[in-house]
């Protein structure tokens, strides 16, 4: 039974932080219609920044630098090399989505170059520390990553819902002409999207090098990757489904790791691709992912 908890515990803390993440591809995807493929070497930038700044302003002061330079440079790459690609081209969004992978390639050379092969330590303040939770040894970096993630995560839902720039990001995804005719600037929806995803993204490289992982490396964006299915699996233009989805991952991921031997059919490495195959099995039966909204079309 401890051991059932152990990974429960660890899944949620997992699936916490890949919510961030993927309701960073969600928002961007929500404004602009873009895949960000770069989004995983916006998320090394944030760890970065905090590895090398949090000796000198602390680690409260360097994490807040980070977020708001990381989500100042997904603002920058966005306004300044997106938004120009493609004119009124109809398929611009496709052009985009090209184009993020080549900002990835060059923001990721760079910072592999910065990090070379070190393990960066980011300055947490949870260290290696634990909590026993009745029969459950617990990492304290779990248990804050899935209540600074969940605050994180409600703040967005907050704006989303309750701001003039989340009703402006709904209507631009319902019907961006439309919404561009009643008056919604377009390219400020989108740029504070970007912003918006770029610092979650930074948040959730804290808690994915914390303890037990062994510090930020120059692959740490990697872990982006494993978001990835989870914004697929609720449904691209779903804030919730990516919540599900990010869940769904992070206990798969977790319950895979914890029972591995009891797995060893599957493979050792079945754990890196679980999360995959969980994707694939879903969309098998819901192609358009689990909260994909329902559209009407005239015959």
């Amino acid at each position: 039974m401890s051991a059932f908890l152990d990974n429960l515990l660890n899944g949620l803390a997992l699936g916490s932080v890949y919510a961030l993440i993927a309701l960073g591809f969600v928002t961007i995807f929500k404004a602009s219609g873009v895949l960000n493929f770069a989004h995983g070497s916006l998320l090394l930038l944030g760890g970065y920044l905090v590895a090398v700044l949090h000796d000198d302003l602390g680690f409260a002061g360097a994490l807040a630098v980070a977020v708001l330079v990381t989500a100042a440079v997904a603002g920058a790459l966005d306004r300044l090399l997106l938004q120009p690609v493609g004119g009124g081209d109809p398929h611009a969004a496709h052009v985009q989505t090209i184009v993020t992978i080549g900002i990835d390639i060059v923001l990721v050379t760079d910072l592999a170059r910065r990090i070379g092969g070190d393990l960066l330590p980011l300055g947490d303040p949870w260290g290696d520390a634990v909590t026993d939770l009745g029969p459950v040894t617990v990492a304290d970096s779990r248990v804050a990553a899935i209540l600074v993630s969940g605050l994180a995560i409600g703040g967005a839902f907050a704006l989303f819902r309750f701001t003039s720039w989340g009703l402006s990001l709904r209507a631009a995804a319902e019907d961006s002409e439309a919404a561009a005719l009643m008056g919604v600037r377009l390219t400020r929806v989108r740029t504070a999207a970007w912003c918006l995803a770029g610092g979650l993204a930074a948040l959730a490289a804290v808690f994915l090098v914390a303890f037990p992982a062994p510090g930020l490396e120059r692959t740490t964006g990697q872990i982006a990757l494993k978001a990835f299915p989870a914004a697929i699996l609720g449904g691209m233009a779903s804030p919730v489904g990516a919540l599900v989805g990010s869940m769904l991952i992070g206990l798969t991921e977790a319950f895979v790791a914890g029972y591995q031997s009891d797995l060893h059919v599957l493979g050792e490495g079945f754990g890196d691709v679980a999360p995959y195959a969980v994707m694939v099995l879903v969309l098998l039966v819901r192609p358009a992912g689990l909260f994909a909204a329902k559209g009407a079309a005239r015959v």
